[in-house]
């Protein structure tokens, strides 16, 4: 692995209980390196699952700890009872009280704030979609708007996927609603324009949460009636806004030292089926395998012919 320049920064996709393979190569890269999260990386920036994993380097949770609330956790937040049988006749799946229970006791209850005074600091950025202003609000500690936010309000929301938890105060839910489930281009921006960091002595690490398999074969949607196309068009757009991300950090931060590392799953994986975390733990292991060997994303080899500005 490339050493990494004087500054270093991290990015996280959502993903639900997809956070156990990020979390297990996070543990496997601390462990190379002899170093904690926390002391590598000065800004961390997530959407749902990765707005966890964020808030919690912040905090100096280590992965390994990380890892273990996940696979403990896993059950618990997911719980299959009567609602979530008869969902989606209910407005949401899962209670979210024992995500955020878990979120108090493992990340505690301070404000934003707190992660730009402690020492040292931390930008810790969360994304979190306002229904009621239609917009993504990107949550920052060192921003008066956000300072006072709760941090388990800030990751709670963030981590509110539509229909499985319910809305958090009436109006927030999972940043990953917008164009942001992949936040590597807010990372670029915050460490370029907020922080003033040189691009050419920083590093920026760019963590996926699988990519699913190709699952149709030509003709297939020839037979699709309505309620087919929901999940292949869920699933394009996703998949699409991810990798428009890594492109336009490709694109426009040329002396930024960019990485992004994902893993092709070989079968589809539940994010919401704790029965998946042995399989996701095996995939974090093939996650961190590329991060120490430099194998980057597919998505990083598309290239401009040219750039108007790049820094």
């Amino acid at each position: 692995m490339k050493p990494f320049r004087k500054h270093v920064a991290i990015s996280i996709d959502g993903g639900a209980l997809k956070g156990v393979m990020v979390t297990r190569a996070l543990a496997i890269l601390e462990d190379h390196l002899g170093r904690p999260a926390h002391d590598i990386f000065r800004v961390t920036t997530g959407t749902s699952t990765g707005a966890i994993i964020a808030a919690g380097i912040g905090r100096g949770l280590s992965g390994t700890q990380m890892y273990d609330l996940y696979c403990e956790l896993g059950g618990v937040v997911f719980r299959r009872t009567l609602r979530s049988m008869l969902w989606p006749l209910t407005r949401y799946r899962f209670s979210n009280e024992p995500l955020a229970n878990a979120l108090k006791q493992y990340l505690g209850e301070g404000m934003m704030r707190e992660f730009w005074t402690a020492e040292p600091p931390t930008d810790v950025v969360i994304t979190v979609f306002d229904l009621v202003e239609k917009r993504t609000r990107f949550v920052k500690p060192w921003k008066d708007e956000y300072s006072t936010w709760p941090i388990l309000k800030a990751v709670l929301a963030s981590s509110t996927i539509p229909t499985t938890f319910p809305v958090v105060e009436g109006r927030y839910v999972d940043g990953g609603v917008g164009s942001y489930c992949n936040p590597c281009y807010i990372a670029a921006y915050e460490l370029c324009f907020c922080l003033n960091w040189n691009p050419a002595e920083t590093t920026l690490i760019s963590l996926g949460t699988g990519r699913e398999p190709h699952s149709l074969k030509t003709g297939d949607a020839d037979r699709f009636m309505v309620w087919d196309w929901i999940g292949p068009v869920i699933g394009a757009f996703m998949q699409t806004a991810d990798d428009q991300q890594v492109h336009v950090v490709k694109t426009f931060f040329e002396r930024l030292d960019f990485r992004r590392f994902q893993v092709d799953f070989r079968e589809p994986v539940k994010s919401d089926d704790p029965k998946e975390i042995p399989k996701l733990a095996e995939y974090g292991e093939e996650l961190a395998r590329k991060i120490l060997n430099d194998e980057t994303d597919i998505a990083m080899e598309i290239k401009a012919k040219r750039t108007l500005q790049s820094l």
